[in-house]
């Protein structure tokens, strides 16, 4: 099963400092269908405007990965960790038993993220956070995790949940192949950048595409492409 979501469908909420779109329910938007994929729970698309951000909040028992599509987005939290992720690289925050965080665009211009979240294996534990660089030359033309709570994902930031998310780099006319270890598993591409075609289904940028009961995806840039993948218990 392959699910083209476009992007036009998704869940929307203008804040004026916060353009925020809902591939699942969130906040106000709510679609019995669109609850999760999977472990799956948030996949949100958001577009936070210079010198705002989401101030000090807090968190429990998530998994929460940002993806930082343009600009960069400076973290603050109650651990004492603080740290600015530029586009194209990630941070993650296990929230665990407790976490107070804020989320700000302290840049001239806008900042555009993916917010994932994904709920544990097990609840509670210490809160952690950490954010790595993936230049994207490194994922030219292959899928490589970002975040992982998978054995042998060892490059990736590490995560409380079966489940990972890669990211690719597709020159167009060119094909990338991801094998899944179990047709029961779902996952949810959107690419960031570009235009895509998984097996029959086209995407454009910031489309969401659902797919379980597969043993491989095969993903062909129309455009030069960039895509992020969770594969999700």
């Amino acid at each position: 099963m392959i699910e083209l979501r476009p992007f036009e469908s998704l869940g929307s909420a203008n804040h004026g400092w916060l353009d925020a779109h809902h591939h699942f329910s969130f906040a106000s938007y709510h679609d019995p269908a669109r609850v999760h994929w999977g472990n799956l729970r948030v996949w949100n698309d958001d577009t936070i405007a210079p010198g705002t951000g989401f101030p000090t909040h807090p968190h429990s028992d998530m998994e929460i990965i940002t993806y930082v599509r343009k600009g960069a987005i400076t973290h603050r939290d109650s651990m004492g960790n603080e740290g600015r992720t530029e586009a194209g690289d990630v941070q993650v925050m296990s929230a665990g038993n407790g976490v107070q965080h804020s989320e700000y665009n302290l840049e001239d211009d806008e900042t555009q993220i993916f917010q994932i979240w994904i709920i544990p294996d097990e609840r509670g534990g210490e809160p952690t956070w950490g954010a790595k660089e993936f230049p994207k030359g490194d994922r030219s033309g292959s899928f490589v995790p970002l975040a992982s709570g998978i054995a042998n994902d060892n490059d990736a930031l590490r995560i409380r949940t079966n489940a990972r998310v890669l990211g690719a780099t597709i020159k167009a006319g060119e094909s990338v192949t991801y094998d899944i270890a179990d047709a029961s598993r779902h996952l949810y591409l959107v690419p960031a950048t570009g235009k895509v075609r998984v097996e029959d289904v086209e995407a454009i940028a910031r489309d969401g595409v659902a797919i379980t009961q597969r043993e491989s995806i095969t993903v062909t840039a129309l455009e030069d492409s960039e895509v992020v993948l969770v594969d999700a218990a």
